[in-house]
């Protein structure tokens, strides 16, 4: 006598349930269905057989994908001298399988457990997802494939790019089965992954100003959130002579790469937000993820690019929003060159962290040297001085007075008066 178990189930005539136990069986280790026998082993057989073999292989067909009827074997047999209908089912080879009117979530996807077909969990999908698709997570299917794309074909529209089901294959967006991917999920407007902001107050985390999450498509994200820290990207105002100088807390290019840098190189692969934090004197952004395998930090810095998400990458260069790769933490570094602090680079196994410090915060006497501050305070005291004046005063030889006076004016805190022997320097005002 038949008895349900792991591989065995018996139904006493096809009913919609069998589709939760072909998905399981194909999910897990194969199963075969013996439609025509009580849950109690009792043979009671089936009256017409050809018709509910037809609508059991129709049902299979329409209510599960991916496509399972390769993996299935649908014949007659005899038992007890009546007709059953087996239903033989192999374990498939693009699992998950899931009910399509449900999709790939919990409540469409089954596995097998003793006798009975349960709902898998979310970390069992994603497991089975990486086992038939392998490591990259952008060609992963997704888990989610009701999607939209509203953020995203506006931004293809506005750069007058084509954005439509044809490109979707071409871009990554789907795979060869028409199923979203990972790289789909990323873009569409029910993106799961988000970017988090805070303000704070003064130089450290205590008191918050303000806090915002921002979700949706990646693009979305990344133009939201720079519009959001261009609220806060004060200009302050310099003179040097009769000339106006205005001068951004962040350099617009900084704060820019730093931003694409956080979205196209972040591991998706986690749930956490990537974190955002503008303070008085600086930003932080800290991404999931560390450096890629195979790439050093030295590499980084030298401008070398091995990207983690190679199709999201090359979308973005697409919409020319990355100019070419590996120039993001060049261009950070090179935006602070008239500064003397420069943006900072902190790397562990699962974070990345870019700190950008505010041009306008720190006070540029703060930073010099002693002997910068000895000339500083002589020309507050006489107005105005000279190379030579310098030499004296500091008792050094000609060459190193002129690299301070050099320096000086890199710093944006004296400037030439006069000319040949008149030649003196004077504080900027």
């Amino acid at each position: 006598m038949l008895a349900e178990g792991l591989t065995v189930e018996l139904k006493r005539q096809v009913v919609d349930d069998i589709r939760k136990t072909v998905v399981a069986f194909a999910n897990t280790n194969g199963g075969a269905i013996y439609v025509g026998i009580e849950d109690n082993g009792e043979v009671i057989g089936v009256q017409d057989p050809d018709e509910e073999m037809l609508k059991l292989t129709n049902m299979i067909r329409d209510a599960i994908k991916p496509d399972v009827t390769l993996f299935t074997t649908c014949m007659t047999e005899m038992i007890e001298g009546k007709i059953v209908i087996k239903l033989a089912v192999q374990k498939g080879t693009e699992s998950p399988y899931y009910l399509s009117a449900k999709g790939m979530r919990p409540e469409g996807v089954f596995v097998r457990q003793g006798p009975s077909s349960v709902p898998a969990t979310g970390s069992a999908i994603r497991k089975m997802i990486k086992d038939t698709d392998g490591d990259s997570y952008e060609a992963m299917r997704s888990l989610h494939q009701d999607l939209t794309f509203e953020a995203a074909n506006k931004e293809f529209n506005t750069r007058q790019i084509l954005f439509g089901t044809s490109q979707y294959k071409t871009l990554g967006i789907v795979n060869e089965d028409g199923l979203y991917t990972n790289l789909g999920a990323l873009l569409s407007d029910q993106c799961v992954h988000t970017i988090k902001a805070a303000v704070f107050e003064g130089t450290d985390k205590a008191v918050f100003k303000d806090r915002r999450e921002f979700d949706g498509s990646l693009l979305k994200q990344l133009n939201e959130v720079y519009d959001y820290i261009s609220q806060f990207n004060r200009t302050r105002a310099e003179f040097s002579g009769l000339h106006r100088v205005d001068m951004k807390d962040y350099p617009a290019d900084a704060l820019r790469e730093a931003l694409l840098n956080s979205l196209v190189h972040r591991d998706y692969a986690y749930s956490a937000s990537t974190l955002l934090s503008i303070l008085d004197d600086r930003i932080e952004i800290i991404s999931i993820g560390g450096l890629v395998k195979g790439i050093s930090f030295d590499d980084i810095m030298l401008g070398v690019s091995m990207t983690r998400n190679e199709k999201l990458a090359r979308i973005f260069y697409r919409l020319k929003l990355v100019e070419a790769y590996g120039t993001g933490v060049p261009k950070m570094i090179s935006s602070y060159d008239d500064y003397p602090l420069k943006p900072k680079f902190e790397v562990s196994e699962n974070a990345f962290k870019i700190t950008l410090p505010n041009k306008n915060a720190i006070s540029k006497k703060n930073l010099l040297s002693d002997q910068e501050q000895v000339v500083i305070d002589q020309i507050e005291k006489s107005t105005k001085i000279s190379r030579k004046d310098v030499e004296n005063i500091l008792q050094i030889s000609q060459t190193m007075s002129g690299r301070i006076i050099k320096q000086l004016i890199n710093k944006g805190l004296i400037q030439k008066v006069g000319k040949g022997k008149n030649t003196a320097y004077s504080l900027v005002k």
